[in-house]
């Protein structure tokens, strides 16, 4: 039972990385440039460039953190399929093999979920930026009501649910 647990937990956290992963390409494939693509009306309120070069800087950190956990999750889940198929008359795979320590399952969980947990952060930040790039800078002060609007349930509901995560994450690491 626990292992079909640690499985369904893993496949969750590919699951949740393959959507961020997803939403990073889209946001990669935006073009900050197009200068249709912007609503902000005072060009006093237009970012400048080092805004957009860390939007994209942002973006391939958390492509990167999603990719470094779904390979942990998936590998994981691997062993632990692997280990829990192997039969006593194939002495080969059950020699190489063995058993899966339960330790290291564990910290890899965690390491999978802290993964994540880094990639959330440094999509919230991406997003952070294309904001100031279609609404205008936070600094500004002609138009800077719809950026902060924009931006302040960001910062609040995706540092909450990150809270969540991680503590059900440290409970599962510590019960389990």
């Amino acid at each position: 039972m626990t292992t079909s647990i640690h499985i369904t937990a893993l496949d969750g956290v590919v699951n949740v990385n393959s959507l961020f992963t997803f939403a990073v390409f889209v946001g990669l494939a935006w073009n900050p440039r197009d200068p249709n693509n912007s609503l902000i009306e005072d060009q006093i309120c237009t970012p400048d460039p080092h805004v957009m070069e860390d939007m994209i800087a942002f973006h391939i950190y958390s492509f990167s953190s999603f990719l470094f956990s779904s390979i942990v999750a998936l590998g994981l889940k691997q062993a632990i399929r692997l280990s829990s198929t192997t039969s006593a008359s194939d002495s080969i795979v059950s020699t190489f093999l063995g058993h899966v320590n339960k330790g290291l399952v564990r910290v890899g969980m965690l390491v999978a979920g802290v993964g994540s947990a880094i990639g959330c952060v440094f999509l919230m930040l991406a997003l952070i930026n294309v904001v100031q790039i279609k609404l205008g800078t936070l600094s500004c002060e002609s138009g800077s009501g719809h950026s902060v609007a924009a931006i302040v349930p960001l910062v609040i509901l995706v540092p909450a649910a990150l809270l969540i995560y991680v503590s059900i994450i440290l409970y599962a690491f510590l019960r389990s």
